[in-house]
């Protein structure tokens, strides 16, 4: 084991922060070491939007569900898949330029997530925490507004960024096993029930016996209440036509 790939294992999402405040030029360092993520066919199919405006913050906050930290952080980023550079470079060169296919909106939002991921490593590299937050497309033409993102650009997620106040635990992941498939494709339900037992092991003794819940049941928001039906509209509106 070498200590990157301990730094990968002992990723937690920091929500509390402290008063300190992460200097100019390491936030730029991070998002340099962002930039150095593979991205397919040297398209750089992304834009970070440095959120600064504390009257902003604070609207992204509401915007996301009312998550206070997206004010109270260092730095908050909103990572947005950008195929307007790309296609509108091309264009200059002459080139028919097609837009609104589903494998531009493929490329730029794996793009996004690759230098993303590559920003939070970095980041905890340094000492820092940061959270995902997904929750800016509860409301993504609202945050588009207020970001002033041009068509065929789309916020994807946004990240927080600073100075852990808090110590959470690792929190488990599914068993290796379960993700690494030899060969082919196979059934992994009985092990998804045997990491169930891990996480209600784990909520319990996160909570002091407050939470009586697993994996699975945890789920259940995510294709029932938390489907965000208003996404692909919006996409479209933003000129991702997925054609």
């Amino acid at each position: 084991m070498n200590s990157v790939i301990d730094l990968l294992k002992s990723h937690r999402s920091i929500r509390k922060f402290t008063n300190d405040k992460m200097p100019h030029e390491r936030l730029l360092e991070l998002v340099q070491a962002g930039q150095s993520a593979a991205t397919s066919s040297h398209i750089q199919a992304y834009s970070v939007i440095h959120v600064t405006n504390t009257a902003n913050r604070e609207t992204m906050a509401e915007l996301a569900g009312g998550q206070d930290y997206i004010a109270s952080c260092s730095d908050f980023l909103v990572f947005c898949a950008d195929m307007k550079r790309p296609t509108d470079a091309a264009e200059r060169t002459g080139a028919n330029v097609v837009r609104g296919m589903t494998e531009q909106l493929l490329v730029a939002s794996v793009d996004t997530a690759l230098v993303a991921q590559n920003v939070a490593v970095a980041a905890e590299s340094e000492g820092l925490g940061i959270c995902y937050i997904g929750g800016i497309r509860n409301n993504p033409e609202a945050v588009s507004d207020l970001l002033r993102l041009p068509e065929h650009v789309y916020p994807v997620f946004g990240m927080c960024l600073g100075y852990p106040a808090q110590d959470p635990e690792v929190k488990p992941r599914l068993p290796v096993e379960t993700i690494l498939k030899e060969d082919y494709y196979s059934d992994d339900a009985e092990q998804v029930d045997a990491f169930d037992e891990t996480m209600r092991d784990y909520y319990r003794a996160r909570t002091g016996g407050n939470k009586d819940s697993n994996w699975s049941q945890n789920l259940t928001p995510l294709f029932d209440t938390k489907l965000r039906p208003h996404m692909r509209d919006f996409l479209v509106k933003r000129g991702f036509e997925m054609k």
